[in-house]
């Protein structure tokens, strides 16, 4: 028998509290109240109770009666009744009013009751597991109207400006205006190019399992450094790696790279335009089965109440730089898929770090 169940007993008779709780103690948590109203205060303060009996004739309150009134406030816990004596309007009011899962009759069997237990203890588990998937499916219909419409809206406004520019370009004869018209349309055909982009890596991160294979930092830091060398002379950036590999990590190298390249991104658009010394570090440390990975800048900043806001879906907490509002969404959905954690440290005018803890994966 399962002994974290935590059941709660009412009656107003002490002898059936004491036996019930002599009976099962050594099995599951027991809780005891005399009154409706004890109970009450006993539910609040223990919020994983799983089952509850209580006996139909309670002194101020019938056991329906306060079924029927706490269902809204505790609609989890499996409700069973307890009556030497049931007529069919008793029946038919438990059934309506407190949705009884069972009756027992008293006095009650051991046996009878251990079976009662387990019964409603599998009910509220399919229960329970059905109210955590309409809550992780509400959410999902919620993000897919937000993708839905952020789609269509993102995809048209590029397509918009390119379409306007041929259109003039049809009426124009000089080559400098068309030029002009031509660096119109590159720059919304870039816009949707990285839009395409964000897309792949939304459905690259809801793809199968993962495909580990062994990360060698250097290598990767190198191939990542060599990818922003444009960045860095357009910028005027320096960009500093440090590498600390003890051992060797397994992992996903292209959901590793989909987080880094969005967070250092990031760290190159957002840079302050006044400073002097700009610059992006990226490091890691391998020790102990994790990748401790810091992507540090000298940027613009977060203020502290976006900090809490910036991994939700389409969320841009500055308007300085192109963004979608994929990419730290992208970023805090791939560290679910690794089993990692991030924290952001960040002050405005200052910089901003983030740092990654990723643990290392095992090979079949």
């Amino acid at each position: 028998m399962i002994k974290d169940i935590e059941i709660l007993y009412i009656d107003d008779e002490l002898n059936n509290l004491f036996g019930f709780k002599a009976n099962f103690r050594y099995s599951y948590v027991i809780h005891t109240a005399s009154s409706t109203v004890e109970a009450q205060e006993i539910l609040i303060k223990n919020p994983k109770i799983r089952i509850i009996f209580c006996d139909q004739r309670m002194p101020n309150e019938l056991g329906i009666d306060f079924f029927d009134r706490i269902k809204r406030d505790f609609p989890r816990p499996i409700r069973i009744l307890l009556t030497a004596y049931a007529d069919m309007e008793t029946v038919i009011d438990a059934v309506n009013k407190g949705n009884i899962f069972r009756f027992v009759r008293k006095p009650w069997i051991e046996e009878e009751m251990i079976s009662c237990i387990e019964e409603a203890d599998k009910f509220y588990t399919a229960n329970s597991m059905l109210d955590i998937k309409n809550e992780e499916l509400e959410k999902a219909y919620h993000e897919l109207d937000k993708f839905a419409y952020s789609v269509s809206h993102d995809l048209r406004d590029p397509l918009t400006g390119v379409l306007s520019a041929v259109k003039l370009g049809l009426k124009f004869d000089q080559v400098d205006q068309i030029h002009e018209l031509l660096g119109l349309m590159d720059g919304s055909l870039t816009r949707l190019d990285l839009y395409i982009d964000s897309l792949r890596d939304y459905y690259l991160l809801r793809r199968g399992e993962l495909m580990l294979s062994t990360i060698n930092f250097r290598e990767l830091f190198n191939d990542i450094q060599a990818f922003y060398n444009m960045s860095v002379r357009n910028n005027d950036v320096e960009f500093i790696i440090s590498v600390d590999q003890k051992e060797e990590f397994i992992c996903d190298k292209t959901v590793l790279e989909l987080i880094l390249h969005n967070l250092l991104s990031n760290s190159f658009k957002y840079q302050r335009k006044d400073c002097e010394n700009k610059f992006v570090k990226l490091s890691v440390d391998v020790s102990d089965g994790n990748a401790t990975l810091k992507v540090s800048d000298c940027g613009i900043g977060i203020s502290s109440e976006y900090i809490n806001d910036i991994f939700k879906l389409f969320f841009r907490a500055s308007d300085q730089a192109e963004g979608m509002g994929f990419g730290l969404y992208n970023v805090k959905s791939a560290l679910l898929k690794l089993q990692g954690t991030v924290d952001v440290q960040s002050e405005v005018g200052v910089g901003t770090t983030f740092t990654i803890v990723v643990p290392s994966k095992k090979m079949d």
